[in-house]
């Protein structure tokens, strides 16, 4: 595998911070820009917390629980799409046009989104906030690089992770408290004001440094990366939950993907100007660097997602607590994104970092894989903050990588691209350990299920109780517990013992998730165990394209 060269005594212009930089003079508006660009940031990584708190009061409002997953997936799919795009859109034309761009797209549908009367309308404004949330996300990364040479880029990367975590942290109860004292609207409303702000700050410090020069769009491969990614997402957001895995529409959907992809990497290997140019796998430091950015994206999402079920489930928490205990993967996040950012800053070696923070996550994620019926809220506590300081390294560690591996003309492309396979990995990952989680469970319910049980319980009925759900809600326990009374004084030895059997299958069922992501991470750490270092560079190959 071939790594693009890079030189340590080129300059990098009015965009670098080396001692003879004009910027050391201009700290101010320095500081202006990364709380402008930062506050877009925040904007989406809210966006995608807070409005699942508040789902529940949109669903009874809008009436339309059969769309209740769109209002994730629009988001995600455009979101997901125009990545690439956007970042390689801003290598050619400059990032301020974009990220304002984006901003302004962000909010139209945020405003719009407040003001929907249907399902279907809010689905719509929805997508039109992903179309404005793709290009803000990966050119944040992407000024970050053109402001600092990549010796100094991990402590700001470090920053723009801690961004997410927050956001993690603030927006279900930020979202909650909304949505119970102003209404469901405001969610999408308060973003006018703060993204406002980021627009204005950033409007008047973001400067312009592209020359001006003729291009080629890559309209063909824009339109086959569409057409490749949007059934390859639908696919894995439905499969095994809206249909089963081997339904002739999953089938079709993922055959779709698979046929244009293939045209899209002929198209692009034809295209003047590529929007995502199979070429960069050729640097095994991109090719290894999306490896691991798609197995965190799907272990980390999976964890998430499932957490909660077992603390609720499992554990008998309430689900304010099975919400809180996420809290804790966050604050790790922060913390070794930050640190690892400046360990990075200090030490210009990464894959010993990566190493490690690779492997402290296999170790928080095994540990993950062994709770069980016996397992208290303290020990799950445990077990996510110490995956979550194994994640946030290599959170942090994999944009100034790429960026690192390329010549700053192409900052925007390599960022986008890694951003958009890591949205695909948490995609694919969490339907895969959703199907399993699912399937275990079954199984598990049919093999710990006593015979008396088995004779009492009609087959139908036995079917419609393999269900977690049963263990979450109040009144799903009571029905069920009232049923039981048919079955006289024994009706409650039996009700015990099936609710007994529905714990120890989730728990079995949860765990083994865990255990895939476990495999997820260590292979991971396996693949960066080919990830060839370069030194950092101290200053940047070309002339940057955001200056302020």
């Amino acid at each position: 595998m071939k790594t693009e060269p890079t030189t340590q005594n080129d300059t990098h212009d009015e965009t670098s911070l080396a001692p003879n930089s004009p910027l050391r003079g201009r700290v101010w508006r320095l500081v202006l820009l990364l709380i402008g660009i930062e506050l877009g940031q925040l904007l989406t990584a809210l966006d995608q917390t807070i409005v699942g708190t508040a789902a529940p009061r949109i669903l009874a409002d809008l009436n339309g629980f059969s769309n209740y997953a769109w209002i994730a997936t629009a988001y995600l799919l455009t979101a997901t799409v125009t990545m690439p795009i956007y970042g390689k859109l801003s290598d050619m034309y400059g990032r301020r046009y974009f990220f304002l761009g984006g901003m302004v797209v962000f909010l139209a549908g945020s405003a719009l989104a407040g003001t929907s009367q249907s399902m279907e309308q809010l689905i719509v404004f929805r997508a039109l906030q992903g179309l404005g949330g793709g290009a803000i996300m990966p050119i944040v990364s992407s000024i970050i690089g053109d402001l600092f040479p990549p010796a100094e880029r991990g402590k700001w990367q470090g920053v723009t992770v801690s961004v997410w975590g927050i956001a993690s942290i603030l927006g279900p109860p930020v979202g909650g408290w909304i949505t119970d004292t102003w209404g469901w609207r405001w969610i999408f409303y308060i973003n006018m004001p703060i993204g406002l702000l980021a627009f204005a700050i950033t409007l008047f410090t973001l400067r312009q440094q592209v020359a001006p020069q003729r291009h080629r769009i890559d309209y063909l491969g824009v339109l086959t990366l569409a057409a490749t990614t949007t059934p390859l997402l639908l696919a894995f957001s439905w499969a095994g939950t809206r249909y089963p895995w081997a339904s002739p529409v999953i089938i079709g959907l993922l055959v779709a993907a698979g046929v244009m992809a293939i045209i899209f990497v002929l198209v692009e290997q034809r295209a003047a100007e590529p929007i995502l140019t199979p070429n960069l796998f050729r640097t095994s430091i991109f090719t290894v660097s999306v490896i691991a950015t798609f197995v965190v994206g799907a272990a980390l999402l999976g964890s998430l997602y499932f957490l909660p079920l077992f603390v609720q489930g499992v554990i008998g928490q309430s689900a304010t607590n099975a919400g809180v205990v996420l809290t804790p993967i966050m604050v790790g996040v922060i913390l070794s994104s930050v640190s690892g950012g400046l360990l990075l800053a200090r030490t210009g070696r990464y894959k010993a970092l990566a190493l490690i923070g690779f492997a402290v996550a296999a170790c928080g994620m095994f540990l993950l894989s062994r709770m069980g019926l016996h397992t208290t809220l303290d020990d799950v506590i445990r077990n996510v903050f110490v995956l979550g300081l194994g994640v946030g390294v290599s959170m942090t560690l994999f944009n100034t990588i790429v960026q690192n591996a390329f010549p700053a003309s192409r900052i925007g492309q390599v960022t986008g691209a890694l951003a958009f396979f890591r949205e695909i990995g948490g995609t694919m990952g969490l339907a895969i350990l959703g199907s399993a989680m699912t399937n275990r469970f079954a199984d598990q319910v049919q093999r710990h299920l006593p015979a008396t049980l088995r004779q009492a319980i009609l087959p139908a009925q036995l079917a419609k109780l393999e269900n977690p759900q049963v263990l979450l809600s109040a009144e799903a326990v009571a029905r069920v517990h009232h049923g039981f009374a048919a079955f006289g004084p024994a009706g409650e030895t039996l009700f015990r013992q099936l609710m007994a059997t529905i714990r120890l299958s989730l728990a079995d069922a949860t765990t083994q998730s865990f255990v895939i992501g476990t495999l997820l991470i260590v292979a991971g750490f396996v693949a960066t165990l080919f990830l060839r270092e370069i030194p950092l560079r101290k200053r940047e190959s070309t002339t940057g394209e955001a200056s302020c």
